[in-house]
């Protein structure tokens, strides 16, 4: 991997992480494009970035990275429970769908929900708004719900917010709980990886590493803020909109 295709990666995996557009599909298809093989190397490139992204919520949300905010981080355990075990169950059924044609149609399938959510959704004054008020239950439906990410192409930040939305969420609530459920999920797959594939950084290119690390990070950081700022005044519409577009494409493509 040369330090282009790691700039193009990084900027990829920090724009596309935290908001419900699939990050992982968006990187299979980057990386068919680009050439990028898909091996050892690579998936060690993927732990490095992601590593990235998850630095980048902990620094926005550090004032919730206390000891004083237990209730809220077992709740966030809770949700994460749902998706290790199942993941951990049918990670060999969950590899094979790592496909082109299985993104394109989650894509599409994604975006036709948030649609379908939309119109029907109403805010109302009962919504929870703030993420350290969320009850056990909808903490557990939203873990339920991001089982569904297990599927490439589905987005973890998509079917989160969804859970968030359905369950009774404002929408930045749903966002945001979304973004500090990322922490403990990917610092479990991201440290799961790096398990299986620390020996390939002796032959890393740490240069492109290390750019494409900081791409991550800084690429990540502005996506939440603009992605929080943009919620205040609109929906989730357009993401929906952009993943039928996109699933189309790729159908076409293929």
């Amino acid at each position: 991997m040369d330090i282009f295709q790691a700039v193009i990666i990084g900027v990829i995996e920090g724009f596309t992480e935290f908001l419900p557009i699939s990050s992982t599909g968006h990187m299979i298809v980057a990386s068919k494009f680009l050439g990028v093989a898909e091996n050892d190397l690579t998936k060690a490139y993927e732990v490095i970035i992601q590593f990235a992204a998850i630095l980048a919520v902990i620094l926005i949300y550090r004032e919730k990275i206390t000891f004083k905010k237990i209730d809220l981080w077992m709740k966030l355990l809770a949700a994460f429970l749902p998706l290790a075990v199942v993941g951990y169950i049918f990670k060999d059924t969950v590899k094979s769908l790592f496909n082109v044609e299985v993104v394109a149609w989650m894509f599409i399938i994604g975006g036709i929900i948030f649609l379908v959510v939309e119109y029907f959704y109403r805010e109302k004054p009962t919504h929870v708004s703030d993420v350290e008020k969320i009850s056990w239950s909808q903490a557990l439906w939203i873990g339920i719900a991001q089982i569904f990410s297990l599927v490439p192409g589905t987005s973890r930040a998509g079917a989160t917010i969804i859970g968030g939305l359905l369950v009774g969420l404002d929408r930045k609530a749903s966002a945001e709980f979304s973004f500090l459920l990322a922490i403990p999920v990917m610092a479990a797959v991201s440290g799961y990886d790096l398990l299986k594939h620390y020996h390939e950084f002796a032959h890393a290119n740490w240069g492109a590493f290390l750019i494409g690390f900081l791409v991550a990070f800084v690429v990540a950081y502005a996506t939440i803020k603009l992605f929080l700022a943009f919620l205040q005044r609109f929906t989730f519409v357009a993401f929906g909109i952009y993943r039928i577009v996109f699933g189309i494409l790729l159908l076409a493509i293929l």
